[in-house]
């Protein structure tokens, strides 16, 4: 697949957070870094439409929230530190 050289504004703790991943040899590169955290969440996106054609609309947000608890994520309300 091919790559395309785009431009994003982040906050500084993020950079520094995925650089430090890259360091530790979580990437291969920053770029990689983040083409990975991109498809994660397009990956959740479309897993979410699809459990919604499934159920016939969105889950309610409680039952979304325990099965974020399950997997040790935060609440969608939450913010990652």
């Amino acid at each position: 697949m091919g790559s395309e050289r785009i431009t994003v504004t982040l906050p500084p703790e993020l950079v520094a957070n995925a650089r430090t991943a890259v360091r530790s040899g979580a990437a291969a590169s920053l770029s990689a870094f983040v083409a990975d955290a991109l498809r994660g969440q397009l990956e959740r996106t479309q897993a979410l439409v699809e459990l919604e054609r499934v159920l016939g609309g969105r889950p309610p947000r409680e039952a979304l929230d325990a099965v974020r608890r399950d997997l040790g994520l935060p609440s969608a309300g939450q913010q990652v530190a």
